[in-house]
């Protein structure tokens, strides 16, 4: 936990932003995997954590911010949950360890917001994104299931992304942390992979890095040959001589934070010549974005500069024809780009998702339908404090290049003959955190290898 001062002077300037009303706050429960007492690993629910920092399943809260109160609520650990979960400070400690001082049972937040309520009070609360959270919701506020997420306070949603979006020097901390922890885990997926290995060997050992060093995933990891499938999940295949191995994969510290880091290298000491053509061409949209980050660029026009590049690439090596300008306004470039250039990371390694990208990611802007674009996590205007990824790729989807062929699609633009020698290829990224600084951008941890000979050094 940060210093209780943190938290405090964090909850003051969200109250000044809202400024009436009551803010409810839904902590986490435990979830069973396939029966109660059987539960996933536990994770509190980051908007709890970055307020109240208090990392325990049960707690719920509220900033009272006419009355001027702070409430956590909570149940005490009976005997029977102490034999089996051992000692934890009661529910005082626990709060007042955050600068919060008034705590009650659990059973008394229903008669709180039922009093609110029929005072007309307005309670403030976060889109749910857990079912149990829509029942609370349904019991305390009578508000249904299906109603739940388009009935949460904007203004509540807004005031949080505009904290949590600027990143604090005790944060940064944090998450530098983090990605470091993502380094070591890349280099260990480099060094160790060959021909012959499974890839759910690469995604045990990198899950070891993570824990080993007392922290968690921070989302499942992604360890395949399979690279055009972009969340690829299934670790079941063998590597074989002549394979590509994509890794995404990021570790959650001690407090929570993430990193997030993609790489890709042969299964063989070099990449064949085709491959590294293709790597080529990603990792210069890659270098083409990192120089775009600065203050005040709109990340919108970075990924569209990485689009670019990538294109342009492509029609070098034949793939695409024509005005690559045209081309990529279009979104013919999709065909080999499908996703965003990046997004905001923090406690979340999708930053602040469960409030919504138009909120996090395009301050209230409409975001596009185009496809392709549409994938895009973050296009607003960059400041100093955001944290950021930056993760172009080159995919080769046999499924959507059949779709669009058959289609007729952006005939003027792709070059359908050449793709169809390339369907076997998948696909390949890189990927590196940044932070947005007063006069332009700085790479968070320390660096794993993603030039072409860098790469092959580990595979040596």
């Amino acid at each position: 936990m940060f210093t209780k001062e943190t938290y405090q002077k964090r909850r003051e300037l969200l109250k000044s932003t809202v400024k009436s009303g009551i803010l409810l706050f839904l902590g986490n429960d435990e979830c069973g995997m396939n029966y109660a007492d059987n539960t996933y690993h536990y994770r509190q629910d980051s908007a709890f954590l970055y307020f109240f920092g208090s990392d325990y399943a049960g707690l719920n809260a509220i900033i009272d911010i006419d009355e001027n109160r702070e409430i956590i609520f909570g149940d005490e650990l009976s005997i029977d949950h102490i034999v089996w979960m051992g000692t934890q400070p009661t529910i005082k400690e626990k709060s007042e360890a955050v600068g919060i001082y008034e705590t009650a049972p659990s059973s008394q937040l229903q008669d709180y917001l039922t009093k609110a309520s029929s005072q007309d009070r307005k309670v403030h609360y976060l889109p749910p994104y857990r079912p149990e959270h829509q029942v609370k919701l349904l019991n305390w506020l009578n508000i249904h299931p299906n109603q739940a997420v388009e009935n949460a306070s904007a203004e509540f949603i807004q005031a949080v992304v505009n904290q949590r979006n600027y990143k604090s020097d005790e944060e940064i901390i944090q998450i530098e942390e983090a990605v470091n922890i993502t380094a070591d885990m890349h280099l260990t997926a480099m060094r160790m992979a060959k021909p012959g290995m499974k890839e759910s060997e690469i995604a045990a050992a990198v899950q070891e890095v993570a824990i080993r060093a007392g922290g968690q995933l921070s989302f499942p990891t992604i360890a395949t040959i399979n690279g055009q499938t972009l969340h690829n999940h299934y670790h079941g295949n063998t590597i074989k001589s002549g394979d590509m191995v994509l890794i995404d994969c990021g570790a959650e510290n001690g407090m929570h934070y993430a990193g997030d880091m993609s790489s890709t290298f042969p299964v063989n000491k070099t990449f064949t010549e085709r491959q590294r053509e293709i790597y080529q061409i990603a990792l210069n949209a890659h270098e083409a974005a990192i120089a775009e980050l600065r203050p005040g660029v709109r990340f919108k026009d970075v990924h569209m500069k990485a689009c670019k590049t990538i294109a342009e690439g492509m029609k070098q090596m034949g793939f695409m024809k024509g005005d690559m300008d045209e081309a990529v306004q279009q979104g013919a470039h999709a065909l080999f780009f499908q996703c965003g250039l990046g997004h905001m990371m923090g406690l979340d390694v999708h930053d602040m998702e469960n409030l919504g990208e138009v909120y996090v990611g395009y301050n209230g802007e409409a975001k596009s339908t185009q496809f392709g674009l549409k994938s895009l996590r973050l296009g607003r205007v960059l400041e100093p404090g955001f944290v950021l990824t930056i993760e172009p790729g080159i995919y080769f989807i046999p499924e959507l290049i059949d779709r669009w062929k058959a289609e007729k699609k952006f005939t003027d633009f792709i070059n359908y003959d050449k793709v169809e020698q390339y369907k076997d290829f998948g696909g390949l990224r890189n990927e590196e955190d940044f932070l947005i600084t007063n006069d332009g951008a700085r790479l968070l941890g320390k660096p794993i290898p993603k030039t072409i000979e860098d790469v092959e050094s580990q595979r040596s």
